[in-house]
This record gives C-alpha cells, sequence and structure tokens, in this order.
C-alpha cells in the first residue's frame, strides 16, 4: 500500500513537471500565430501602398512623358546656355537692324505726305485770300466810281451857288470826294500788291510741291524694294530666331525677352569690353570677370543687369 502511494505521488510529480513546459510551448506557438498573422496584415498593407504608389509614378510618368514630346530633353552645360543666348542676341539684333532700315522710311513718307497736304492747304488759304482781295479791289473801284460821279455833281452845282456858304460846302463836298478817290486808288494798289504777292507764294508752293512728289515716290518705291529685298530675309532669321529659342529653356528666355524689352539698344546680352560692360560700360572687377570667362554660371552686369559673356565665348563658331 505504501508503494503504490509514493508511485502515485511521483506521478503527480512528473506531471507538474511536464504541464509548464507543454503551456509555454503553446504560449509560444500563440505568439507565432500571432506574429505571422501581423506580418501578413502587414504585406497586404505593403502591397496594397506600392499598388497605390506605383499607380501614382505611372501617372506622374504618363504626365511627364506627355510634357516632353514638345521639348528638346537635351540637357545644355553653362557654356552652351551662353552661347545660345548669344546666337539668339545676335539674330535678333540683325532682325532689328532690318526694322531700324524699314522704320526710317515709312516715317520719311510719312513726312512728305504730311508736307504736301499742309502745302495744299496754304494753297487753298492762298487761293482764298486772293479771292478776297479781288473783292476787295472792287469794292474800291465801285467807291471810286461814285466818288467820281459826286464830284461831276457838286461841280455841277457849283456854276448855281447863291452865296459863299454854299460855294464853300460844295467845294469841301469835291475835295473829300476827290481826296476818297485818292485813297481808294492807294488801296486798290496795296491790295494788287498783295495779290501779286500771294500769286507768287502759289508758284512757288506749287513748285515745292511738285518736288516733294517726285521725292514721295521715289521714297515709296524705294521703300517697296526694301521691304521686298528684307522682307525674305527677316523671315530667315525669324525662323532661325525660332530654332534656336527652342534650344533654351523657358525661365532664361522670358529673362532675355525681358531684359532686351528694358535695354535701349536692345541687347540683353553682351561681351566685356575693356574690363567693362559691353551695355552699359561700367567696370567689372576681376573676380567677375573671372567667374564670367569659367563659363560656369550665368552672371549678370550688377548696373544695367544684361547677361555678359567672355569674347572668346562670343567668337566661338561653336561650343
Amino acid at each position: 500500500m505504501a508503494k503504490k502511494t509514493e508511485a502515485k505521488a511521483d506521478k503527480n510529480e512528473a506531471v507538474k513537471d511536464v504541464s509548464p513546459k507543454e503551456s509555454n510551448k503553446q504560449d509560444v506557438a500563440e505568439n507565432k500565430a500571432e506574429e505571422s498573422t501581423k506580418k501578413t496584415v502587414s504585406r497586404r498593407a505593403a502591397a496594397d501602398k506600392k499598388d497605390i504608389k506605383e499607380t501614382t509614378l505611372a501617372e506622374e510618368m504618363s504626365v511627364n512623358v506627355a510634357s516632353l514630346k514638345n521639348k528638346d530633353v537635351k540637357n545644355f552645360t553653362v557654356e552652351e546656355k551662353l552661347f545660345m543666348l548669344y546666337k539668339l542676341q545676335t539674330v535678333v539684333s540683325e532682325i532689328d537692324k532690318i526694322k531700324t532700315l524699314r522704320g526710317e522710311l515709312p516715317l520719311e513718307v510719312q513726312d512728305l505726305e504730311d508736307e504736301i497736304v499742309g502745302l495744299k492747304t496754304r494753297l487753298d488759304k492762298y487761293q482764298a485770300e486772293i479771292q478776297e482781295l479781288d473783292g476787295n479791289v472792287s469794292a474800291q473801284k465801285n467807291k471810286i466810281s461814285e466818288s467820281k460821279l459826286l464830284v461831276e455833281k457838286y461841280k455841277g452845282q457849283l456854276d448855281q451857288v447863291r452865296n459863299n456858304r454854299e460855294f464853300d460846302n460844295l467845294s469841301k463836298e469835291v475835295e473829300f470826294q476827290e481826296l476818297e478817290v485818292e485813297f481808294s486808288e492807294k488801296k486798290i494798289k496795296e491790295f494788287n500788291a498783295a495779290i501779286k504777292q500771294k500769286k507768287e507764294s502759289i508758284s512757288g508752293s506749287k513748285e515745292i510741291i511738285d518736288g516733294r512728289k517726285i521725292d514721295l515716290e521715289q521714297k515709296k518705291k524705294e521703300l517697296q524694294e526694301i521691304v521686298a529685298e528684307t522682307r525674305q530675309e527677316e523671315d530667315k532669321l525669324r525662323e532661325k530666331a525660332k530654332a534656336i529659342e527652342e534650344k533654351i529653356e523657358p525661365r532664361l528666355l522670358n529673362a532675355f525677352k525681358r531684359i532686351r524689352k528694358g535695354a535701349r539698344n536692345g541687347l540683353a546680352v553682351v561681351n566685356i569690353e575693356r574690363d567693362a560692360c559691353g551695355g552699359c560700360f561700367n567696370k567689372i572687377p576681376p573676380q567677375k570677370q573671372l567667374d564670367i570667362k569659367l563659363h560656369k554660371k550665368i552672371i549678370v552686369c550688377e548696373y544695367c543687369g544684361r547677361i555678359m559673356i567672355d569674347p572668346e565665348l562670343a567668337n566661338a563658331k561653336e561650343v
């Protein structure tokens, strides 16, 4: 009986010894299951995020590709950018010269046309003044006729006077009318002299108008020839400028156009001449000159804002 009790006690102790180990195994298994579940969830979440990211990148890439279709994808160096800007400046300067040459002739033609119109207006004024003077001459002639009739009338009455008083009065009237005749004749002479002067002015103005008309025809013909000659050249230069602009990034191109618009001579890119800016002729510090010669960055004049370029790079045919 004692042996059975001891065996039972040993068995219980063995059971007690085994049960904690089994419980630990169960905990470990449960932890592993939880970890695997968490990993599975995290992998799914990561996969979802990856899908979303890939979709976004695909959309961005499609947008970028669409935007690059109309752009030159070549990456230019700073030296190449400066050279392209200088080439563009050279081309647009040639266009400016053509515009200047063409711009002077239309102004001359317009001045001649305005002068001819002014001379014609002056002729019309002279004609009106001559007509007015002719009318004044006719009026004075009528006064002379009336005064002479009165003189004859008063002289006829002098033979019939009764007293000295009537004689004196009639004599004064005759004298007054004779003075009126003399005054009218003097006026007629003045009016005729003015008419003669006006006619001479009209003759001179007509000669001037004829000369201006000849000049106007020559200028118009010259303008038409220049327009015909320069139009093709200007079109070629504009096409060339457009091709160069396509190789310049928009930011630089906008800056170039802004500087040209503000510059009096249309120069946005200038050389260094005698250690000074080729646009405003202000001295450039030696360190800045060295930076310009290195062609590592785009440098603008601190006085006028123009883009400065090394003369060696400007004289190069290709970069």
